[in-house]
């Protein structure tokens, strides 16, 4: 066991959250201003920065695309070499940079005003070029950087990280920006599909949904299910309405009866009034009955609760969703 190590790494993780820590005093009218700014672009959040800066940049870029606020990430040596074209009037521009006198930075300040964009700094020295030209400034300084050499940007991209984060979180909550709008933007994740698949999304239909009459013999209803693939059958009454279900666990239950088994009605056999789910439900909305009532299976049914398709646990196991 390496005690020096161990040391070395805590005094690390003890620095960076020191300067996080220390930024929240500095939460004030300047943070206002830019949460103003921010909420009321017309246009893009357009951020930018160098090195280690500029990676952070990227990151706070994705979270405010992320969360309601459209926003992609400019170089700042490209910038002057035509990619200034990507940043109007209507923008903003969030620019990092720990001295604020980044040279690439800096020599882009005369032609974004000539542009008309607004400028917010996120910067580690408040009297620096970048922030005396900026609409407003954000204080993101340390007080040493977590290196030992107190060289390699740590601490200051840690705080210039947590105070994106921070702007992004509170510029969306100003925006009302809700879970089924995170959803949209993520589809392919586990909220996304959690908030925008329905039940007829993933629900079997047709040949792969079996119904059945209730006065119907269990052979044909084996056969009906075998056909289908499935793990049940839905039954329906003389007006095609659910009134039973009927599943494995039923089959098993009743093998006492032998080879009579086969000539009962499936009515006889079945569970009655299942649990039920309707087409337009949330597919998380009927995991969860499926969950609190330990079944595989649950039939979809219409308003007149004829049933229309079937969710099976495997249909979720397949989506993702277990």
């Amino acid at each position: 066991m390496n005690q020096a190590i161990r040391r070395r790494a805590r005094e690390v993780l003890r620095i960076e959250a020191e300067a996080v820590r220390r930024l929240a005093p500095r939460i004030n009218a300047s943070f206002e201003r830019a949460v103003d700014l921010v909420a009321a672009c017309r246009g893009r959040i357009v951020v930018t920065g160098m090195g280690k800066a500029g990676l952070i940049g990227q990151k706070i870029s994705a979270t405010l695309a992320s969360t309601g606020s459209p926003s992609h990430w400019v170089h700042p040596a490209e910038a002057t070499h035509g990619d200034l074209g990507r940043i109007t009037k209507h923008d903003v521009l969030l620019a990092l940079s720990n001295s604020g006198e980044t040279e690439e930075l800096t020599r882009l300040l005369p032609v974004i005003k000539r542009i008309g964009a607004r400028l917010v700094a996120m910067t580690g020295n408040p009297r620096s070029a970048l922030a005396k030209h900026s609409d407003v400034a954000l204080d993101v300084s340390v007080r040493k950087e977590a290196c030992t050499l107190n060289l390699a940007p740590t601490s200051s991209t840690t705080a210039m990280l947590a105070m994106g984060d921070a702007l992004a979180v509170v510029v969306a909550e100003r925006k009302k920006f809700r879970e089924a709008d995170f959803a949209l933007l993520h589809p392919g994740g586990q909220l996304g599909r959690r908030l925008l698949l329905r039940v007829r999304d993933l629900m079997r239909t047709g040949r792969d949904h079996p119904i059945v009459r209730e006065r119907q013999r269990i052979r044909e209803v084996l056969l009906a299910v075998t056909r289908a693939r499935a793990g049940c059958a839905s039954v329906v009454d003389a007006r095609g309405r659910l009134v039973g279900i009927f599943t494995d666990g039923d089959l098993r239950r009743h093998l006492h009866l032998g080879s009579q088994l086969l000539s009962q009605r499936v009515c006889d056999v079945m569970t009655r009034r299942p649990k039920a789910t309707g087409p337009d439900r949330l597919v998380a909305e009927a995991q969860q009955v499926l969950r609190e009532h330990k079944i595989d299976e649950l039939p979809v049914v219409d308003a007149r609760r004829r049933p229309v398709g079937l969710l099976d646990i495997q249909d979720l196991l397949k989506a993702g969703f277990v």
